[in-house]
């Protein structure tokens, strides 16, 4: 079987983009077929230092996917690709 794609939002507190980011992944509503992971960029000098203002971020099976914004038919397709192609 094969294993679902793994979802990392990169993100922190008080982030608007970040919340619309959010949002369109949960109207996706494909949480089902993904696993997911949230990351607060201030948790980590080096996150924060790497992305700073340039988030959100979402990677998928560590592939850079999203960047700023994201609709949920584009995350939908995304995820499904990853899905068919697990290498990305």
């Amino acid at each position: 079987m094969r294993r679902k794609p793994h979802v990392v939002f990169y993100t922190k507190p008080g982030c608007h983009l970040c919340e619309e980011a959010k949002r369109e992944i949960e109207r996706a509503g494909v949480s089902d077929e993904y696993t997911f992971e949230e990351v607060n960029i201030l948790s980590d000098p080096d996150l924060l230092s790497h992305y700073g203002t340039a988030i959100p971020v979402v990677l998928i099976n560590d592939t850079h996917a999203f960047k700023y914004h994201l609709t949920a038919d584009d995350f939908r397709r995304a995820l499904r690709e990853f899905a068919k192609n697990p290498s990305g």
